[in-house]
């Protein structure tokens, strides 16, 4: 028996001796860890009060090598979802959604992260007639924040009907007549005659149309947008 007790004794050490530091829920789960490099680790759980006038929220989700990925769902303090986000490499990337306090959905945004290992990234721009036809490709610089991309859909939150849709590429807004608002700072390019190197492992040759990006946005004085960074609640 005392074998058995030391054992199981032995057993809990070496498992917790791999975090240096964790939490235990109700259910004996073990949650918010962070590992001896002082990373984040799997699932988290935050909870945050009311604090002058701002109201509190819990909110869910998971860690990896201490970046955001997966989804991650906020509630309000009365247990209302109120948020569900995606991530990839620590920033929004696809689908989230925000709603009231009282559970009605405001909108729904798309979002586009982009792999850390590569300088820049190149997308497709499709015929907004005919999904399956792609017009061009724009080329991005990779700043280190989600871009906005996708469809953006903003609802009545009590009646549940849509108000207005946006369609955004890579941070420009398109408009109906098939332009994009801003494009001076994205230019389409031949992605069969330019060489894009996505694999981070060896730096090729530029298309021009990198070098005249970076050219003429040199010096710029960046301007602060929504860039899917955490910790954005929704109006109440």
């Amino acid at each position: 028996m005392r074998l058995i007790v030391a054992l199981f004794l032995f057993i809990s050490i070496s498992g917790s001796g791999q975090w240096k530091s964790f939490t235990l829920n109700v259910k004996g789960d073990t949650l918010n860890r962070v590992d001896m490099n002082g990373k984040k680790q799997g699932p988290w759980s935050v909870h945050v009060d009311d604090l002058r006038g701002e109201r509190g929220y819990e909110e869910e989700g998971y860690y990896e090598n201490d970046q955001r990925t997966g989804t991650w769902k906020k509630f309000s303090l009365e247990g209302v979802k109120i948020a569900e986000e995606n991530y990839a490499w620590g920033k929004l990337h696809g689908k989230a959604q925000y709603y009231t306090y009282n559970g009605g959905l405001l909108r729904e945004e798309s979002w586009r992260a982009m792999d850390p290992k590569v300088a820049y990234d190149t997308v497709a721009v499709y015929d907004l007639k005919d999904a399956s036809k792609v017009m061009n490709w724009v080329v991005v610089k990779n700043e280190g924040v989600s871009l906005k991309h996708g469809k953006w859909t903003y609802y009545e939150p009590r009646e549940g009907t849509i108000e207005a849709t946006e369609f955004y590429v890579m941070n420009k807004l398109r408009t109906e007549n098939d332009e994009f608002i801003g494009d001076d700072d994205i230019r389409p390019i031949d992605v069969s005659k330019s060489k894009i190197d996505t694999s981070g492992k060896k730096a090729l040759a530029k298309p021009q149309a990198i070098l005249d990006y970076e050219k003429k946005n040199s010096g710029k004085k960046k301007i602060k947008s929504r860039d899917g960074q955490t910790g954005y609640l929704p109006v109440p």
